[in-house]
């Protein structure tokens, strides 16, 4: 009689070669996830900080009514397009009329948004990626829904079927802006409340 037992004795070299493919196949996976797991939490932390900043900028727009279409009419900006900090500095006690502390508003959220609270060897480090912020509301600021539009370059290209000409024209987004991530927060202001 023939006994398997004694032939037996440990792996086979193409056993081993099986098992290390397998393995290799595994980590690749796994690295793969990380990737897109960094990724997606990069794009997660690049929307939370536009909509807290949305939302930050909405309010500024509620306290101070009596400019709100100071704020309506700040065009498009974001990227330093706002120049260096206005005079009087509204956040420090000085005293301002409702105009300057809307120019001073707007000129701080842009520097929130570009990075440039946040620094590592002198250059700016949170803030979003190429950001732009669009206000919209009614004409001479009255009240109704005023709109605080915010795009920023994403990491990778989607198709991007959201209708607003928000950093449209910059050619920051790409051709058919499909690394344009977009957020778009409404509500109602009544300025004379």
């Amino acid at each position: 009689m023939f006994d398997c037992r004694v032939l037996q004795k440990g792996f086979s070299l193409l056993e081993l070669l099986v098992a290390l493919v397998v393995f290799s196949i595994g980590l690749l996976a796994i690295a793969g996830l990380q990737t897109v797991s960094k990724q997606a939490n990069f794009e997660g932390a690049q929307r939370t900080t536009a909509s807290q900043i949305a939302y930050g900028l909405l309010e500024d727009i509620r306290t101070n009514g009596d400019a709100a279409d100071t704020y309506r009419t700040a065009g498009e900006f974001g990227g330093g397009r706002r120049g260096g900090e206005p005079v009087p500095n509204c956040q420090v006690g000085a005293e301002c009329n409702a105009v300057e502390k809307a120019v001073h508003d707007l000129w701080f959220w842009e520097q929130l948004i570009d990075g440039n609270m946040e620094t590592s060897a002198g250059a700016g480090t949170g803030g979003v990626m190429l950001p732009s912020i669009c206000i919209d509301g009614p004409v001479v600021g009255g009240a109704g829904i005023y709109q605080v539009t915010i795009a920023w370059r994403g990491t990778a290209s989607i198709v991007n079927s959201i209708n607003n000409p928000c950093g449209a024209l910059g050619g920051n987004y790409g051709a058919n802006l499909e690394f344009r991530r977009i957020i778009q927060i409404p509500t109602y202001i009544d300025p004379t409340i």
